[in-house]
């Protein structure tokens, strides 16, 4: 962890954190909410288009896949944030290796190495 500027990863993380926290907010609770229709319990009145129902439905489901996207992410930063606490950041969970500076830079959270990284997603493609 020499090479690495903990104050400044800590910092990005943070911001992350909270930029993340903040969208989901408003996602769910905020000015951004999608309401959701389900057009067979949804009685549709005059001037009400059926293709109306359709983008509703298709801007909740684009929702609700942000908002999943983004708690996974917020759940990989705090366990980077974990990691940075315990002395354990950027190291290689699954060899032990240090993660180079420049993946760590591209992606905070990373948990693997590029070797390990890419072990992974053949194993994950080939399921």
């Amino acid at each position: 962890m020499a090479d690495i500027d903990t104050k400044a990863v800590r910092e990005r993380l943070e911001a992350d954190k909270t930029r993340l926290e903040r969208d989901i907010h408003e996602r769910t609770a905020g000015d951004e909410v999608t309401q959701t229709v389900d057009p067979v319990t949804e009685i549709s009145g005059p001037g009400v288009e059926d293709a109306d129902d359709a983008d509703a439905l298709s801007d909740n489901e684009r929702n609700q896949a942000i908002i999943e996207a983004e708690r996974e992410t917020l759940a990989q930063i705090n366990a980077a944030l974990q990691r940075l606490d315990e002395g354990k950041y950027g190291i290689c969970v699954r060899c032990g290796k240090v993660i180079p500076p420049r993946r760590l830079e591209a992606v905070p959270y990373a948990t693997l190495c590029i070797e390990d990284q890419a072990l992974a997603e053949r194993a994950a493609r080939g399921r």
